[in-house]
């Protein structure tokens, strides 16, 4: 969950969160507090992805990082468009998941973003 910083209202949603490792891994929970962490200031849902991708991305040094956020945010649902039901998808490439495509391709068939 974040904060909308134009309105102060709340987005929700889910957060996939991958890197290809290097040297380095993390355990789950790590990748999760990572994406609590990046999302509790009210910030769009862009630049929490970036927050996480360049977090991940320091101490890890991965081959590479993927970070897709699909979200519902209340002033779409409260204000202007006032539909619920929007999904917005957002994603950050870093890496592998930015030079190559069947890799790029294989991170977002398993998550199925957008289904």
């Amino acid at each position: 969950a974040g904060l909308c910083p134009h309105h102060l209202l709340p987005w929700r949603g889910k957060a996939h969160v991958a890197y290809l490792p290097f040297k380095k891994i993390a355990g789950i929970s790590k990748l999760v507090r990572t994406a609590q962490w990046a999302a509790r200031r009210a910030e769009v849902q862009e630049t929490v992805g970036n927050i996480i991708a360049d977090h991940l991305d320091e101490q890890l040094e991965p081959m590479g990082i993927g970070v897709v956020i699909e979200a519902l945010h209340d002033c779409v649902a409260c204000r202007g468009a006032q539909d619920a039901g929007i999904t917005f998808i957002t994603s950050v490439m870093r890496g592998i998941f930015f030079n190559n495509p069947v890799t790029r391709g294989e991170l977002l068939s398993l998550i199925g973003a957008g289904s």
